[in-house]
């Protein structure tokens, strides 16, 4: 009798680790599969109807609505169109998960039956054609679809979700109004903060991390050189603004070449170079648009200080007097680099790796693109964040392109879209687990 009780106790042990352990990446895969069509439904909805940054109100009701009907405490106008969403699930650890919201100045090109055709105005006043040709549609998608399973999976965790749906990062904005507007006062303070991206060069439903820096820092700067404008056949009586501003462009490149320590990326990017209206009329001004990237600070600080050198440099070599000095404003387009932590971003794919298979996790150098949710782990409260990106190229299209050059259109053109099933299933899968494994299951 006693060794049949002991045997009882053994099996229901059993049955209680294999109810935890094995049994939580098929839970998870089964409620993907049962949430898909829906998704589809909302990523071909958000698909159709883009709204630009800071214009973003119809898809912000759209995230506000989604969250209020899984049950969690929404608060809208956050920081402008931002949404914040509060589960509470028990004592345990504040996990935020954040996605973006707006679209892109772009004329859709896919050919797709959903595809945008949607015009909008801009800030300026102008109409412009709308696109998510950078893959925030997938990203509110795959954010949705990820906090669907874990409010579904509510018995295998305990702790607080932290939802943001954040406008405006396409303007390197959303992150700061948000943070402005309280959202590390008003709201649960995260112990950690993650976030999707989609790749488009990568195979739909592979993962791709980068530890550390993974996404540059970027600042804008306008300059205006002066000069003393005159008859194009008689320059000698002018000092020429456009071959100043030719000299300074030349100079600037030297700066990353010759100054910047060549194992530290940076670049300089001269985007428009606009002076004169006539042929034969030397004007007495040049405007330049410029961008700066970097991953650390100090690198910035060392570009900023070479710019201005330069430019003051190459107009007292011209004689230009001190009052004609180049007027150099560096704007508030600015972001810092993504900087993810390291231990959170080994755990994340860890996990990702544990439901997806080890071979569906990536490791990818930096990229010098932007992306302000650097800015969320650079507060006071220095709370560790994670950038994780999601394959999202068709597999024949990525066979195509790897091994027969054939074209795979890029995030920002306006051809491009994600594979949306390997992509969703894959990217909420491995979030899902992700944050599962970070709560701790029960």
């Amino acid at each position: 009798m006693k060794n049949t009780f002991i045997l009882l106790l053994f099996l229901v042990a059993v049955t209680v680790v294999n109810s935890r352990t094995e049994p939580v990446n098929e839970r998870i895969w089964n409620i993907v599969e049962e949430i898909t069509a829906t998704h589809r439904e909302i990523y071909i909805d958000l698909h159709q109807n883009p709204e630009l940054s800071l214009m973003e109100f119809e898809t912000s009701k759209k995230m506000a609505d989604n969250l209020e009907t899984m049950g969690f405490e929404v608060t809208r106008s956050v920081g402008g169109n931002g949404v914040v969403g509060v589960l509470r699930n028990g004592p345990g650890k504040v996990i935020m998960l954040r996605t973006d919201m707006d679209a892109l100045p772009i004329k859709e090109t896919t050919g797709l039956p959903y595809a945008s055709r949607v015009v909008a105005m801009d800030a300026s006043g102008a109409e412009v054609p709308v696109m998510h040709a950078c893959g925030h549609d997938m990203h509110m998608t795959m954010w949705l679809g990820t906090l669907k399973t874990l409010v579904i999976m509510k018995d295998e965790w305990q702790g607080t979700i932290v939802a943001v749906a954040q406008p405006a990062e396409e303007l390197l904005a959303g992150a700061k109004d948000m943070i402005n507007d309280g959202l590390f006062n008003r709201f649960p303070m995260p112990d950690y903060a993650l976030a999707y991206h989609v790749n488009s060069h990568v195979p739909a439903g592979s993962i791709v991390y980068c530890p550390g820096p993974s996404h540059a820092g970027t600042r804008a700067a306008d300059i205006k050189i002066f000069g003393s404008g005159g008859h194009g056949a008689m320059p000698h009586n002018t000092i020429d603004p456009i071959v100043l501003a030719s000299r300074i462009i030349l100079d600037l490149q030297t700066i990353i070449s010759r100054e910047i320590d060549p194992i530290k990326p940076a670049v300089i990017t001269v985007g428009s170079i606009k002076g004169g209206a006539k042929h034969n009329i030397i004007p007495d001004e040049v405007e330049m648009l410029l961008t700066i990237r970097f991953f650390e600070d100090e690198v910035y600080e060392q570009i900023k200080e070479a710019i201005i050198r330069i430019c003051r440099g190459v107009a007292l070599s011209a004689g230009l007097k001190e009052d004609r000095m180049p007027l150099i404003t560096f704007t508030d387009q600015y972001t810092p680099p993504v900087d993810n932590d390291p231990e959170l971003v080994m755990r994340a794919v860890s996990s990702m790796g544990n439901i997806l298979g080890q071979d569906k996790v990536i490791r990818i150098p930096p990229r010098t693109a932007a992306e302000d949710f650097g800015r969320y782990g650079r507060t006071p409260e220095n709370i560790p964040v994670a950038m994780i990106s999601v394959g999202s190229a068709n597999h024949e299209l990525y066979h195509d392109h790897v091994h027969h050059g054939a074209f795979l259109p890029p995030v920002h053109h306006s051809g491009y879209v994600p594979d949306f099933y390997p992509t969703f299933r894959n990217g909420v899968a491995a979030m899902s687990r992700a944050l599962l494994d970070l709560f701790g299951q029960r």
